[in-house]
C-alpha cells in the first residue's frame, strides 16, 4: 500500500558498506577476525560483560547455552509461555522438558512469584525473557537461583541498552543471549552474541563456538596445534556480519536517543486520552526503557484484531505479536501444567506499533490520533 507506515524498517549508519568493504578487502572474511573482536571488546567494556562471543543468530546464542549448561532429556528448564519458540527449542533440541511460567498482569514478562513452586527435583535452569527490553526482577530470579542451585539464562534478544536496577541487562545471569536481527534496535541483517558471565564456562565456551575445536586457543599461541576436543557447532559470523555490526555499535547512542524520543511521544499523546479498554506499557520502578517496543494490550481479542485492521486501513502497518507456546501444535500435547490465563491474555491482546529510527513526529502524530479515533468510536 503506497504511503504506508510500516512496522519496521532497518536503519543503515552510513558505515556498514565502508566496514564491509575492509572486512572483504582484509584477506579474512571467515569469523573471529579484526571486526568480531572490536564487537567484542565494545560490549565488553560498554557493559562490562566478562566474556562475548558473537553468533549467527540470537537462537544460536541460545542453543549454545543448552550445551554449556549440559542440558540432557529428562531435564526441566523453566521459561515464560509468552516468547519466540527459540527461547525454548534451544532446550529441546537438548532433550529438556519445558516449565512454561505465565505472565505477570501487568507486564508481558514471566510472572516471577510463580517461578518457585515450578521447580522440582529435575530442575536445571531458569530462563528469563526481558520482553520489550523491560527487566524481569532479577533479584527474586538470582536469589531463587542460588537458593536451588539453578543456573539463570537472560534472553536478552530485545534488551540492549537495557538495565535492572543500573546493572545492564545480559551481565547479571551466567548466561545470556543477544539478537541483532534487523527488527532489533541494534542490527546486522541476522547475529546474535552469546554473553558468558559464569567463569566456569568461559573456556569451553569459546571451544563449542569453534565447532568444538580449540582453535582460538591455537591461534593465540596456547597450544601447538588444535584438535577436536567437544561437541559444538559452526556458530561464530563472518567478518561481513561483523563488520556490519560494528558500524551499528558505533552508533548505539544515537540510535537509542531517537527511539527513546518515538517512544516518549507515543507515551505523551496517548497518555492523556481515553483510550478506554486499551491500557499502555507498564514500566517497573527498577527496570529502564530501551525503547525496544511501544506496544498496546487491548481488552480483548476481537478488539485487538479491528484496531489492527483500522490501522492498517489507514495507512499504518500494526502486528500482534507471540502466541502462547504451551498451546502451540508442537507442544501442547507436551504441556501438562496449569492454565497461564496472562499468557494468553498477551497473546490475544498485544499490538506491537511502528517504531524505528527514520520514523517521523508526524507520523507518530498520526498514529497517536488513529487510535485516539478509534477508541471514540469503538462501543464500549
Amino acid at each position: 500500500m503506497e504511503g504506508l507506515i510500516p512496522f519496521n524498517k532497518p536503519y543503515l549508519t552510513g558505515k556498514e558498506a565502508h566496514y564491509t568493504y575492509q572486512a572483504v578487502n582484509s584477506g579474512k572474511i571467515s569469523g573471529n577476525g579484526i571486526y568480531t573482536q572490536k564487537c567484542h571488546e565494545f560490549f565488553e567494556n560498554r557493559f562490562g560483560f566478562a566474556k562475548c562471543l558473537l553468533t549467527t543468530s540470537c537462537t544460536d546464542a541460545l542453543e549454545m547455552a543448552a550445551i554449556l549448561l549440559d542440558i540432557k532429556a529428562g531435564d526441566e528448564v523453566i521459561m515464560p509461555s509468552y516468547t519466540f519458540v527459540s527461547t525454548a527449542n534451544a532446550f529441546v533440541l537438548r532433550g529438556a522438558k519445558i516449565i512454561f511460567c505465565d505472565s505477570r498482569t501487568d507486564h508481558p514478562g514471566m510472572d516471577e512469584s510463580q517461578i518457585e513452586k515450578l521447580i522440582t527435583s529435575r530442575t536445571r535452569a531458569i530462563v528469563v525473557v526481558h520482553y520489550a527490553g523491560v527487566a524481569c526482577d532479577m533479584d527474586i530470579v538470582m536469589g531463587i537461583a542460588d537458593r536451588y542451585q539453578l543456573f539463570v539464562v537472560e534472553d536478552a534478544a530485545q534488551a540492549i541498552d537495557s538495565y535492572y536496577k543500573n546493572k545492564p541487562l545480559g551481565g547479571i545471569g551466567h548466561l545470556a543471549a543477544f539478537s541483532f536481527h534487523e527488527t532489533k534496535n541494534i542490527i546486522s541483517g541476522e547475529g546474535g552474541m552469546l554473553v558468558v558471565n559464569a567463569p566456569e564456562f568461559q573456556e569451553r565456551a569459546e571451544v563449542i563456538w569453534e565447532k568444538g575445536t580449540n582453535r582460538s586457543a591455537f591461534f593465540r599461541g596456547e597450544v601447538d596445534k588444535y584438535n577436536w576436543v567437544d561437541i559444538g557447532s559452526s556458530f561464530l559470523p563472518s567478518e561481513i556480519i561483523s563488520a556490519f555490526l560494528y558500524a551499528q555499535l558505533e552508533n548505539l547512542k544515537d540510535i537509542q536517543n531517537r527511539r527513546k524520543q518515538h517512544w516518549n511521544q507515543y507515551k505523551r499523546e496517548l497518555s492523556g486520552a481515553n483510550l478506554n479498554e486499551i491500557q499502555l506499557p507498564h514500566l517497573p520502578s527498577y527496570a529502564s526503557n530501551n525503547a525496544h517496543m511501544f506496544y498496546l494490550v487491548c481488552e480483548n481479542g476481537q478488539l485487538r484484531d479491528e484496531l489492527i485492521k483500522f490501522l492498517k486501513n489507514s495507512g499504518v502497518y500494526a502486528v500482534f505479536h507471540y502466541l502462547s507456546l504451551h498451546k502451540s501444535p508442537f507442544y501442547s500435547s507436551k504441556y501438562d501444567g496449569n492454565d497461564l490465563p496472562e499468557a494468553d491474555k498477551y497473546s490475544d491482546n498485544v499490538v506491537r506499533l511502528p517504531l524505528y529510527y527514520e520514523l517521523k513526529v508526524n507520523q507518530i502524530t498520526k498514529i497517536t490520533q488513529l487510535i485516539i479515533q478509534f477508541c471514540n468510536s469503538y462501543p464500549s
